[in-house]
């Protein structure tokens, strides 16, 4: 593999940023993957040396201030489900492109189930099965990054 720059890191997590403050409406809105996550966790899964928990937590916290959403319930969320993505990150190499995938839905499912349970510790209703649904195109999202982000750190060929 080749070796990753901080800048494309950044410059990526900028672009997710920039489409989680893309003005959704309707059905968009509901769903809309959570782009910062999946980006810290494609990035903490292929080098943890330059994207890490504390990239994680710094990425919650700036979309706990987009989202005027309580301070540090997306910081925490995604900090313990990348702390639980990093513990497992050496394994990875075992893994097929299934075994992959399962692994990042169930990261997904994670986060989810953590933000949820935080809402509700905050007092907020029971937002519904739909608040799941960013988990399935998350899961989309996950696919494309491997596609496109791929083609940008597979070694060349000689």
């Amino acid at each position: 593999m080749r070796p990753v720059s901080r800048w494309t890191i950044y410059l990526t997590l900028l672009f997710a940023l920039l489409c989680h403050l893309f003005p959704w409406e309707g059905r968009g809105i509901v769903l809309r993957p959570v782009f910062m996550f999946v980006v810290v966790l494609y990035w903490l899964l292929r080098s943890p040396h330059l994207c890490n928990v504390g990239t994680a937590w710094f990425a919650g916290l700036l979309v706990d201030l987009a989202t005027g959403s309580l301070l540090g319930q997306h910081a925490l969320s995604f900090t313990l489900a990348a702390f639980v993505g990093v513990s497992y990150q050496r394994r990875l190499v075992l893994f097929n492109a299934w075994h992959l995938t399962g692994y990042v839905l169930l990261l997904l499912m994670f986060e989810r189930v953590l933000l949820l349970l935080l809402k509700l510790f905050a007092g907020n209703e029971n937002p519904g099965w739909y608040f799941f649904l960013p988990i399935f195109t998350g899961m989309l999202l996950w696919q494309f990054m491997i596609f496109v982000f791929g083609t940008i750190t597979r070694p060349k060929a000689k």
